[in-house]
Formats: structure tokens, C-alpha cells, sequence
């Protein structure tokens, strides 16, 4: 069954039950199909195809969502942290007519000339919001698209991931059923909605169940900007919207397990926890179980609509990022790179139907199946290095062994093509240049010699997405940090040849 027609089935047999809340917003489901209609119909009458979405988290984000999806309109989310450049191209390569924006001027400052006048706003539960009409002829999308998510873009421009409900409703579902999602169930969104994480999980997953979706602003939820969080404010929305799922990264859990250990109030009420969208360290993890915290490790796709496989309460494994999703099969090829099979993605925008190999789409990682089906990521194939000695080296294996010592935060490996890897390192606050050594010798003693690090250069600041060395979702964006700190890697290798 459609969203569209659960949520309407909802609201008929349960038409007083919470659907949707946050920004001082509660709509009941009864409510919440006619929100959806009364924006669907205005969106008919702007006579359009392709829109893009820029707005803060929040019920109206929401329902310009789902109304597009009833109205058939092709929606492109815009995450807020995507850069200028990254913004028009988005805009020019989906071809978008018009945008609707919370912050009008905040969009013009991102996207330059791809947008031209705004025209009568949009009325959303007696707000009104910016319509502005844009370069694109609304062509460049297939039928049957519903959705463009585009790729944060870690390598160059983001790709855009065509996507029907065929293959987002098949992760709803699965979702719904592995995780025993009940009505009872409370979501409180803490990524930007135009993640396609939360936007499935989030949003889709509990309205599909008649469950509760919470979207507050990010600021309501602890985020501030592209990258910092204060995390008191994340647990005390936790616990004051009486949360039982959620989803994080490793940077906003990080900052939720630190806040708890030093005494702040447990969100006592959640059930089920996902972190995901970059390595997570096991002793981060190790450290939420022992606050009481029940949260599981996953990994996801764009080109799967979102998650591929997943950890679950009653069936996890530590180590591993969990078992396929039951619409999706997974195996490894002979160079050790993940393959799936399943219900995929419609190809990149601009591109044709996703090439397979017998319906097998090759995802870049790289990693293992266990004797019990339970997958181990190991890095990505395209950061895989080759050294000077003709070793090849994952990156994010290194790393990982280096952010499970406690004196080390974050962690970036380089080496192609050189004689020895040289590592760009966060200490954690409070940690000398003598602690940071003895840990990089004690991970060293279990490294083969090839993989091991001979020498370390402090990061002038944390990576993150607000100087552009992380992604939206926490993962490292290589070639920014290597740029950044080149000329002081180098300055290493010359020093070792001079002596």
C-alpha cells in the first residue's frame, strides 16, 4: 500500500491519533490528509513539475513532502549543507521550475542566478512561504520519479538518486517489520529532513505504521549550523518529546553519550536508536551500551533508498553493520567489494538505469559476509591506497583502530604511493603529543607493518562539514583534508629521504 493511502486509512480509523508535530504544530491524522490535500492543490495550480524543497526541518517540510508525492510533482530536497556550487548545480541539473523557501534570502546566497522572481507564497498551516521561480524546464526527470536525493558529493559534484516509492516504500516496509514499529512509536527527527535517512526512516516509517513523527527545527533538536550540536539541548528534546526512536550519527551520539557520562538526564523513554552515514567507532559504542542506551549500528545507500542492512535489538552483531534489509541480497565479489541485488535505485539523473551485473550493483565498499550473514565494512574500494611497496591499504580499517583509543577523536590516513602512511589526527581535548604517540605505537604493535603509521601530524580543528572535511552525514571528505594538510605531509616524506 502507498503512504498516501495508509496515512488516509489512518485517519479513518484512528482520526484523533498524533500524526505529526514540532514548531509548536500537532496534526492528528484526520488533520494531517487534509493538510496534505489543501498544499497538494495549491502545488497543482502552480502548474509545475519539478520542485526543490529548501526549508528548515519542521511539519511544513513535511507536508510540502507528501503533498508533492500526492500531487505527482518531482521533489529534489536541498540539504542545508550543501555549498553554493553544490546548490546550482542541483538546481540546473534536475532541471527545477520553482523553490519554496523558509529563508528566502538564505536560498538566493546559495543559489545565485538559478533563481529568478518570487511570485505569490505558499500558504502552509497559516504561514506563508517564499515561491520562487527558477531557471529549469521541469524536463529532465523520467516518469515515475517521485524523488531526487543527491549525493553529498565527496569525490566532485553530487549525483542525483531517482527514486519512485517502488523503492522507497520497500525500505518503509521492511523497516516497519524489522523494528516491530508500532502507533505507540515516537520519531524525533534529528538530521535535516532532505537526508533521505531521516526522510525515510523518519518520516515515512512511523506515518506508514500511524505512529508519530517529530520534527522540530534542527536548532529545537541541538544543532547549530552545518556541523556543531549542543547536545543538552539534543538530550532534553529526547526526553521531552518522549522519543522512543531515533537516528544519529556517530558526531551527534558522540556528543550525547559525552553529555550523559558527565550526569545529564538519560532519554529513558527510547527503545531503538540507529547510527549510521560514517564508521562508527566500537568504543563510542561500547560506551552507549553502558549508559543504558539501545542503539545499533546500520549502513545505507542512496541507490538502496537509504538503509541496506541494519542491527536490530534482538539480532546484532558488534563489529558488523548488520543483515540485509529482506528485500535486498548481498555478496562480495572476488576484489572484496559489496554487492546488491534487490529493489534499487532508477539510475542517476542524466544517466541511464543503474548498470548491473545480472542485477548486481557494485556500491564501492569494501568488506565481508560472516558464517551468519552479518556484513563487516572495511573502507571504501575508491580510498583504498596502494603504497610504494605495492601493499594495498584501506584507510578506514587504520582509522578505525586509531579512534578506538581514547586519546584520539578523529583520524585521517595517507600513504599512495609513499614509502610509509602518515595520519592527520584530532586529539581528544586534554590530550598531550606524548599520550597521542604512545597510542599510535600501542595500535602499531597490531598492524601489519605495511598499514602502520610512522608519522603524525596534529588537525589545526576538527573536521567537520563547516569546513568542508566531512560530509553532511560525517563522512570524511579525503581530498579536502589532503589538500589542506598537503604541504605538511610532504614536508615528512622530504625529511625522511634527506636523512
Amino acid at each position: 500500500m502507498r503512504l498516501l493511502d495508509r496515512i488516509a486509512q489512518h485517519a479513518v480509523q484512528h482520526p484523533r491519533r498524533l500524526a505529526l508535530s514540532g514548531a509548536g504544530t500537532r496534526l492528528e491524522y484526520r488533520e494531517l490528509i487534509g493538510q496534505i490535500i489543501t498544499v497538494a492543490e495549491q502545488l497543482k495550480h502552480r502548474n509545475i513539475r519539478t520542485l526543490a524543497l529548501d526549508m528548515n526541518n519542521g511539519p511544513a517540510w513535511a507536508l510540502c513532502d507528501l503533498a508533492a508525492m500526492h500531487a505527482g510533482i518531482q521533489l529534489i530536497p536541498i540539504p542545508p549543507f550543501f555549498s553554493s556550487q553544490q546548490v546550482r548545480h542541483v538546481l540546473e541539473q534536475a532541471g527545477v521550475q520553482a523553490l519554496i523557501s523558509d529563508n528566502p534570502v538564505f536560498s538566493r546566497s546559495r543559489a545565485g542566478d538559478r533563481l529568478r522572481e518570487e511570485s505569490r507564497p505558499i500558504e502552509i498551516l497559516g504561514n506563508s512561504y517564499a515561491w520562487i521561480a527558477a531557471e529549469g524546464e521541469g524536463d529532465r526527470i523520467p516518469e515515475g520519479v517521485l524523488k531526487v536525493t543527491f549525493t553529498s558529493g565527496t569525490t566532485g559534484e553530487p549525483k542525483g538518486v531517482m527514486l519512485g516509492w517502488e523503492e522507497m516504500g520497500a525500505v518503509v516496509q521492511s523497516l516497519a517489520d524489522m523494528l516491530d514499529v508500532t502507533a505507540d512509536d515516537r520519531h524525533l527527527a534529528l538530521m535535516p529532513l532532505p537526508v533521505l535517512l531521516e526522510n525515510i526512516c523518519g518520516l515515512y516509517a512511523p506515518l506508514l505504521c500511524g505512529a508519530t513523527a517529530i520534527v522540530p527545527s534542527l536548532a529545537e533538536t541541538g544543532m547549530q549550523g552545518a556541523s556543531r550540536l549542543d547536545a543538552r539541548v539534543m538530550a532534553n528534546a529526547l526526553v521531552n518529546y518522549r522519543a522512543t526512536t531515533a537516528i544519529f550519527t556517530p558526531q551527534t551520539l558522540q556528543g550525547l553519550v559525552e553529555y550523559l557520562e558527565q550526569g545529564g538526564a538519560p532519554p529513558v523513554r527510547l527503545r531503538f536508536g540507529a547510527v549510521g552515514g560514517a564508521p562508527v567507532s566500537a568504543v563510542l559504542l561500547q560506551r552507549a551500551e553502558a549508559l543504558g542506551l539501545p542503539i545499533r549500528e546500520g549502513y545505507g545507500l542512496s541507490e538502496c533508498a537509504s538503509v541496506t542492512t541494519l542491527n536490530t535489538l534482538a539480532d546484532a552483531k558488534p563489529g558488523s553493520v548488520g543483515r540485509p534489509l529482506p528485500h535486498l541480497r548481498i555478496r562480495i565479489a572476488e576484489d572484496g567489494e559489496v554487492l546488491v541485488a534487490g529493489n534499487l535505485f532508477r539510475g542517476y539523473l542524466g544517466q541511464s538505469g543503474p548498470e548491473t551485473q545480472n542485477g548486481w550493483w557494485r556500491t564501492g565498499d569494501i568488506g565481508r559476509l560472516d558464517h551468519d550473514g552479518f556484513l563487516h565494512l572495511t573502507g571504501r574500494k575508491r580510498n583504498m591506497f596502494i603504497t610504494a611497496n605495492g601493499r594495498n591499504v584501506a584507510p578506514e580499517w587504520v582509522e578505525s583502530e586509531l579512534v578506538l583509543d581514547p586519546v584520539i577523536a578523529q583520524a585521517v590516513l595517507f600513504g599512495e604511493a609513499k614509502p610509509f602512511n602518515v595520519a592527520v589526527l584530532l586529539p581528544e581535548p586534554g590530550a598531550d603529543p606524548c599520550q597521542v604517540d604512545a597510542a599510535v605505537s600501542r595500535i602499531n604493535e597490531s598492524l601489519p607493518d605495511y598499514a602502520r603509521i610512522s608519522y603524525w601530524l596534529q588537525a589545526d580543528e576538527p573536521f567537520s562539514p563547516l569546513n568542508g572535511e566531512l560530509s553532511g552525514t560525517g563522512r570524511v571528505k579525503r581530498h579536502n583534508v589532503f589538500a589542506r594538510y598537503q604541504a605538511r605531509i610532504e614536508s615528512l616524506y622530504k625529511q625522511e629521504i634527506a636523512s
